[in-house]
């Protein structure tokens, strides 16, 4: 096999999911303004970010760091073109998306039944129940709202151990027919290798087609851009990633978060994937991220360097 045919099927283009606003800030014990999550939506979309999750429907006493929910997605709808998703954990949290006309909501269901109680104290097959109910929400609401279900610890669990691929293709399937859209696959504990993604995405692939176009990554083990190029080359279209790398798992303690924005933008450009990202754009954003962020660590590594000479920016898109 050639160098070439190994990257036969790499997308023309792929989008990057921005995150961090959600994924990123929820794990930190400070709030951050709403004044700089504003300006963080609007210098990523300055950058070419055209998706972006912004924040999670979540009671304010549990999730102080999210309690502007409301406010930041107001904001993110003003800018065109711009596709700002929800995290909602339940059917409360799904109405308050559509009553606020979120343009996408993503439902989290972990395939670890262990993962699942300890998160949200459901198992996975009550969580599909729920997904039923929230897709009959939707639709009677008559929304529009894209209706999103992530399947995370599909790599492994930092509490169960083992997750089997067919429980994970098993929930796939189930939560199709409960009426979701689309689905992702998280590596939550960063638990996967390339192998893993490759041997897992082809088997959900038979099942949710070009249903299954977004894949999320943790960096804990150094794995997240290996792993994300493995995805692209399955036809992975959606990457998800966090600014500076920050956020992670609660249940997996003293890791690094997920893969940096500005990396995934450095690896596809290299690549010849198209994202209509500005590097160094991103790169002076994540320089307001440290200052917002001070004291807390940050990660990531294409920053320090910058573009190689034989690489040029590409065009932000219009």
């Amino acid at each position: 096999m050639t160098t070439d045919s190994l990257f036969r099927r790499l997308p023309r283009r792929a989008v990057i999911r921005e995150v961090g606003l959600r994924d990123g800030l929820q794990i930190l014990q400070r709030v951050v303004p709403t004044a700089a999550k504003l300006e963080w939506i609007r210098n990523a979309y300055a950058a070419g970010q055209r998706e972006m999750e912004v924040g999670s429907f979540v009671p304010a006493r549990l999730m102080p760091q999210l309690a502007d929910t409301a406010e930041v997605l107001a904001y993110a709808k003003t800018l065109p073109g711009l596709l700002a998703s929800v995290l909602v954990p339940n059917l409360k949290g799904a109405e308050r998306a559509i009553a606020e006309e979120a343009h996408a909501m993503l439902v989290p269901l972990s395939a670890s039944h262990a993962h699942s109680l300890a998160n949200l104290r459901k198992t996975p097959d009550d969580v599909v129940a729920e997904i039923g109910r929230i897709r009959a929400a939707r639709d009677a609401a008559g929304s529009r709202v894209l209706l999103e279900v992530g399947i995370s610890t599909a790599f492994g669990c930092t509490i169960q151990g083992r997750v089997e691929e067919s429980e994970v293709v098993r929930l796939v399937q189930a939560v199709l027919d409960a009426g979701a859209d689309r689905v992702s696959l998280a590596d939550t504990v960063g638990y996967a290798d390339p192998l893993m993604v490759s041997r897992l995405v082809e088997k959900v692939l038979r099942v949710a087609g070009d249903r299954l176009d977004t894949a999320h990554f943790h960096d804990t083990r150094g794995m997240g851009i290996a792993n994300s190029c493995a995805a692209l080359q399955l036809g992975i279209r959606r990457l998800d990633a966090c600014l500076g790398g920050i956020g992670g798992c609660p249940h997996a303690p003293g890791a690094s978060g997920n893969v940096a924005t500005e990396d995934l933008a450095y690896l596809l450009a290299s690549m010849g994937v198209e994202t209509g990202l500005d590097f160094d754009a991103l790169v002076a954003l994540r320089g307001k991220l440290a200052q917002w962020l001070d004291g807390e660590t940050l990660y990531g590594s294409a920053w320090r360097a910058g573009l190689p000479k034989t690489m040029r920016q590409p065009e932000v898109a219009a």
